[in-house]
């Protein structure tokens, strides 16, 4: 199962019986899911309800979402959601995302969620073009790694004064800092946390949860 970084199996264990408040629907996703061939790129229970608590301390109503997968992160933020909030939902996965569809709908939140099927890139610039900059609360980021820095660029156009970006997997299982990992994923994510770092358009907070997660408040 996906977990915090750096924390053994008592502790974690532990950090779950006293804080996990997993509703039922994403349990059942998350155990489908670690059935999966690719079941490791599910986010990790608490890194979902993380993700929920912040959207409603933001009073988010509109959010955008950039890698769905089986849709576990887009399941736990449209339950957050008001009745009336949305997420735009970016993927290029048909196979993937009808389990994400199939728990929307179970769930009751399918309303709720926009999903985009094509290149998240096309996706962005066509929502800046139609004039949705500064429309979004939160937008969370977590598809190919090679991207990264192109999707939060938009994000940023696309998020309000005070909105948040979440990116996910900036720790990358501890790679970054293996000088004898040098794959393109890994240099991009070690060229995007150096970015991150220098940009004075946010307020930065990488926090260890998962596989790492950055937080990037834009500043009003």
């Amino acid at each position: 199962m996906k977990k915090t970084i750096g924390l053994d199996k008592q502790l974690y264990d532990y950090l779950l019986s006293v804080s996990l408040r997993e509703p039922d629907i994403l349990h059942q996703l998350r155990e489908e899911t670690a059935h999966h061939p690719y079941g490791v790129m599910q986010i990790a229970p608490e890194q979902g309800q993380f993700m929920a608590l912040l959207v409603q301390l933001l009073g988010a109503r509109k959010t955008l979402e950039i890698g769905v997968f089986t849709g576990y992160s887009s399941l736990a933020i449209a339950l957050a959601l008001p009745s009336d909030g949305k997420i735009v939902a970016c993927d290029v996965s048909e196979d993937y995302t009808t389990i994400a569809r199939r728990y929307w709908e179970m769930a009751g939140v399918a309303h709720k969620v926009d999903l985009q099927l094509a290149p998240a890139l096309e996706t962005l610039d066509k929502l800046l073009a139609t004039g949705e900059a500064e429309t979004f609360d939160f937008a969370f980021i977590d598809a190919d790694k090679e991207n990264y820095e192109g999707y939060y660029e938009r994000s940023l156009q696309l998020i309000r004064p005070g909105g948040l970006i979440m990116i996910d997997n900036v720790l990358w299982s501890g790679r970054v800092v293996d000088s004898q990992v040098q794959d393109e994923s890994t240099q991009a994510i070690r060229n995007f946390n150096e970015k991150l770092h220098q940009d004075q358009r946010v307020i930065l907070s990488l926090v260890p949860i998962a596989d790492g997660l950055t937080l990037a408040l834009k500043s009003r």
